[in-house]
């Protein structure tokens, strides 16, 4: 008869956070700060993939761990945002409401599943002002922390929130903002300690940005990307990026009122006039 090994809850739980803590570590780190014009997203990535998204209008996601994980819960928020905004009103979805639901799935993956998820998430939502900005963190297990200000994850999230502490303003520039994010990721990761600096073609750039109207959520990226790496003056307000996906463009042409499925069918009765063909009397020109 076999022996069934016998493992104490609290063992269990701990092997499961030190095989997703590794997970993580194994990642680029990300960092998510306030600034005067609204919430900046910074992320190390020299991939096509993305640690940085839009949840909705005013909410924006940023993870770091395995990416197949990650975003799958990210597409999962998108959904459950869409659906609650059409089936309800869009002010009820919040960074406070998509944050429970994370955390809710996060916890019973954790406590249920064999494997946890390797992930960590943020969820930023932008308000009116800095103070109303809000930074959630959600951890693997489940748990939420409200941060204020400032964030960071990732393996080396301790050291790179020491320099964020030190520099962060929630006034400041965002050519400020960006330096000082920057400066943080490229406090660790170099040889024998050493710190390293960071180009735009390694870093995935985001921002919330609170004067704008409706979705908030813009990339930032090339040449905009580049001069306010260098902290060039005047960038232009146009020229700081784009959204995931931007709206279709004005129709230039009115829209069919008729399918071509119903011309056919109309065609093919007998003594059925065509929508085309001036009716009777009435002559081309409306005489």
């Amino acid at each position: 008869m076999a022996m069934q090994f016998y493992a104490s809850p609290e063992q269990v739980q701990r092997d499961r956070s030190e095989y997703a803590r590794k997970g993580i570590a194994r990642g680029r780190s990300a960092v998510v700060l306030t600034y005067e014009g609204g919430i900046l997203l910074v992320a190390e990535n020299i991939t096509t993939l993305r640690k940085i998204s839009e949840i909705y209008d005013k909410i924006g996601f940023a993870a770091v761990g395995r990416y197949n994980e990650f975003e799958s819960l990210r597409r999962a928020g998108i959904r459950m945002a869409d659906v609650n905004g059409y089936s309800y009103d869009r002010r009820d979805v919040t960074g406070r409401f998509l944050a429970n639901a994370y955390t809710q799935t996060l916890g019973a993956i954790f406590t249920e599943t064999q494997k946890p998820y390797e992930v960590e998430i943020c969820i930023a939502q932008v308000g009116s002002s800095p103070e109303t900005d809000e930074l959630y963190r959600i951890t693997y297990d489940g748990s939420v922390m409200d941060e204020p200000g400032f964030m960071a994850m990732g393996g080396q999230a301790e050291a790179i929130s020491t320099v964020l502490r030190e520099g962060h303003d929630s006034a400041a520039e965002l050519p400020a903002a960006l330096a000082l994010a920057a400066k943080a990721l490229g406090s660790v990761g170099g040889e024998n300690g050493a710190t390293r600096t960071l180009d735009s073609k390694q870093l995935e750039v985001a921002v919330l940005d609170r004067r704008r109207k409706g979705r908030a959520f813009r990339r930032i990226h090339g040449a905009a990307l580049v001069a306010l790496l260098e902290n060039t003056e005047s960038v232009p307000e146009t020229d700081l990026g784009d959204v995931d996906a931007a709206p279709p463009p004005p129709a230039t042409t009115d829209k069919p009122t008729v399918s071509a499925a119903s011309e056919e069918d109309t065609a093919d009765k007998p003594g059925t006039p065509d929508p085309s063909e001036p009716a009777d009397g009435v002559n081309g020109d409306g005489s």
